[in-house]
């Protein structure tokens, strides 16, 4: 009789899964495994309740189509792994890649140990379209600029039917944890309104994804900087568990595309912002101290001011300056934020407040549904100008001209600045600038602006122009 592991990690979902499919088509009985490894396990708050529901969802998806049990063990992969082995007479252990250093490093140990024992280790892409090393640039080292990366992709991209489990493989009775008694969901009262904008699960995912190509698709690229349009496809947190698989994703759009109506340009834009997340992973594998370090050296010597009661007005929304407030308390109450405004966010924080960009790194990373090592990161060292293909640090967005630009009516912060929705819509993004907003504006309870962003702004590029005289040896 043969017997096999399949170690889930962030794949948790049963279509379009290379190792499940290769597992159940291989052997006569499958264990599917969930581990919570806590030393390779970027979880934040916000994630661990994701984590909980996707898990449950998951375990009822597995046996009501499958006939299988999800076992949930909480501790060290190798220790448990192995302790199944020696119990269970395993002859194979199936899992999809991850692409984290951490988990990099943890892999390779694992395969080498049971691969000394004679046990079949078998890893498989069942995250990305293209695994990290498989595109170099003409010199054959690794692109640096989105652009050229993407061009690059899109020729090397092999598109593969999504393989149906046909073969029902037997489960196999083990010892599980309960999800309640791994206690994920937040102490603090922070996750309520979560289940009102998601449901966590396969099922939920792909909900979102044909939501997105009916309703939102079609002008996609012109809309999606809008934040009070909701239009852009809410995709993130479902393949950041791997509810779904980039390439269930592009098989919809490419279906998509076959319609005679379809916005072609907002097809291939939308392609490409799941391109910039496959780049953010590249930069990773290829720069693995990217979350900690900045990828350009000279900004080691950003005199960073770091006030941290100036970081907290900044979490909490209460900075004065309405769009990053309106941001920055979707990101509470939802888990979730804007792209647009999360580049308007991160920029006040690095280039208006001076603090460093792994404080916001941290924050997003405890507070983001969607929040990989890799995209977090990555996005960030983008916004602060310290990082690969980053925007220029001379690039400084001004948050009320942002603001005018890309909520004109103020819907967006009516919704989550409410105290200011008696404001009409020419001075509802810099209320303290029009005397003609003084008596409402001073009758609420929100906070003059914390900084002046002309006087921040000519700071930052004064900062600037001393690192450009920086030589770095």
């Amino acid at each position: 009789m043969s017997r096999a592991i399949v170690w889930l990690r962030q794949d948790l979902r049963i279509a379009d899964n290379p190792a499940l499919f290769e597992a159940c088509s291989n052997h006569e009985e499958i264990i599917p495994i969930y581990i919570l490894d806590k030393k390779n396990n970027f979880l934040g708050g916000a994630q661990a309740w994701w984590l909980h529901h996707s898990l449950f969802a998951l375990k009822n998806a597995l046996s009501q189509q499958l006939g299988l049990t999800l076992i949930f063990r909480k501790g060290e992969p190798l220790s448990i792994l192995s302790e199944l082995v020696d119990t269970l007479s395993i002859k194979a252990i199936y899992w999809n890649r991850g692409y984290e250093p951490q988990s990099i490093a943890r892999d390779k140990t694992i395969k080498a140990k049971f691969q000394e024992t004679g046990v079949d280790v078998v890893s498989f892409n069942g995250n990305l379209l293209n695994e990290p090393w498989t595109v170099n640039n003409k010199s054959g080292t690794f692109f640096k600029v989105f652009t050229p990366y993407w061009k690059t992709c899109l020729q090397l991209l092999q598109p593969t039917a999504e393989k149906q489990i046909t073969h029902r493989p037997r489960s196999v009775a083990v010892e599980s944890d309960t999800l309640q008694n791994w206690d994920l969901s937040p102490h603090l009262d922070w996750a309520a309104q979560f289940p009102d904008f998601w449901t966590p699960g396969e099922e939920g995912a792909q909900q979102r994804l044909n939501n997105f190509i009916a309703q939102h698709l079609h002008g996609y690229k012109s809309l999606r900087d809008i934040p009070a349009k909701q239009a852009t496809s809410h995709l993130s947190p479902h393949l950041h568990f791997g509810e779904i698989s980039p390439w269930s994703v592009v098989r919809a759009i490419e279906y998509a595309k076959l319609d005679p109506h379809c916005d072609l340009i907002s097809a291939d834009h939308f392609l490409s912002e799941l391109g910039w997340r496959e780049f953010s992973y590249y930069l990773l594998y290829h720069v693995p101290s990217m979350p900690e370090k900045n990828i350009k050296s000279e900004f080691d010597h950003f005199p960073w001011h770091n006030d941290l009661s100036l970081l907290k007005r900044w979490q909490k929304g209460m900075t004065g300056y309405p769009i990053v407030d309106a941001g920055m308390r979707e990101l509470w109450a939802t888990g979730y934020m804007h792209n647009r405004v999360r580049m308007i966010v991160a920029s006040f924080l690095t280039k208006g407040l001076f603090i460093d960009w792994r404080l916001g790194a941290d924050w997003f990373l405890d507070t983001l549904l969607d929040a990989d090592l890799a995209n977090n990161s990555a996005s960030w060292q983008w916004v602060a100008g310290c990082g690969a293909d980053a925007a220029p640090y001379f690039r400084i967005f001004n948050p009320v001209l942002q603001s005018q630009k890309f909520d004109p009516h103020g819907d967006y912060i009516r919704r989550w600045v409410p105290e200011l929705s008696a404001l009409n819509n020419d001075n509802i993004h810099a209320p303290w600038e029009s005397s003609k907003t003084t008596l409402v504006y001073h009758k609420t309870n929100y906070p003059q602006p914390i900084i002046n962003h002309n006087e921040a702004r000519a700071k930052a590029l004064s900062y600037y122009k001393n690192l450009k005289s920086i030589h770095i040896t």
